[in-house]
């Protein structure tokens, strides 16, 4: 499998604060990679710094083997990475329909074609099609965040903490969902819960102290309890 997104010892700063002091990784295309430390380890700050949303300081960022972390957001979206923030990121005043045209960059047939599969994935979207999505539930706000990054021709989806504050049966939806999604595009998953995490993911890295420290096949973390406790805090 090639390597899709190549991450090289990035470093990002938050003000004053320096959040990442040397993440690297790499992501197969095809598979889902998925990033796990404790809270405040730096995950959501590297999805945002491959975005351009916080820049790198240093460090490189290479996606199908071009230099993006120079890039401003919307030039790294156009290049063909989708994201799905922790804050789901949606219009409150908008209807489903206005969110879902809003984050269109086109209205082709593919494009249609892929609306018409997520929206078979999640049939809540479409009983809500007219409604605003102020009015969702949190797992329907979530699936229609994730449906709007989806729609698009993107070779890359960043999805953050997409069961946050979900009850554990959106959460099985939710993880049912970006099974099949993986079967169509390549995912970074940031994400607390290790069960979904682990069942979705294929490769996985821990950032911890705004570092990768260790990296490895999903399913030897699911067999090395000592590892899960070190970095994790989970037997």
């Amino acid at each position: 499998m090639s390597i899709l997104l190549q991450v090289d010892q990035i470093e990002t700063y938050i003000g004053q604060f320096h959040i990442l002091q040397g993440v690297s990784f790499s992501v197969k295309q095809g598979e889902v990679t998925v990033l796990l430390g404790r809270n405040g380890a730096g995950k959501t700050t590297t999805l945002r710094t491959i975005m351009g949303l916080n820049p790198a300081a240093t460090g490189k960022i290479l996606f199908k083997d071009k230099e993006i972390q120079q890039l401003p957001t919307y030039t790294i979206a156009l290049n063909g990475i989708g994201y799905v923030p922790e804050d789901q990121g949606i219009f409150y005043d908008l209807t489903v329909e206005e969110n879902m045209k809003v984050a269109m960059r086109k209205e082709n047939d593919a494009t249609k074609e892929r609306l018409e599969w997520i929206l078979a994935l999640f049939p809540d979207l479409k009983k809500f099609w007219d409604k605003p999505g102020g009015l969702l539930s949190g797992g329907q706000k979530q699936m229609l965040s994730i449906a709007r990054a989806y729609v698009n021709e993107n070779d890359l989806l960043l999805i953050d903490e997409p069961s946050k504050g979900l009850a554990p049966i959106v959460v099985d939806k939710v993880m049912e969902s970006i099974m099949q999604m993986k079967e169509k595009t390549t995912i970074v998953l940031v994400e607390q819960n290790f069960y979904m995490a682990s069942t979705i993911g294929n490769h996985f890295y821990i950032v911890d102290d705004g570092k990768t420290v260790t990296d490895g096949e999903m399913k030897t973390l699911k067999e090395d309890e000592q590892l899960r406790r070190k970095y994790l805090g989970i037997a």
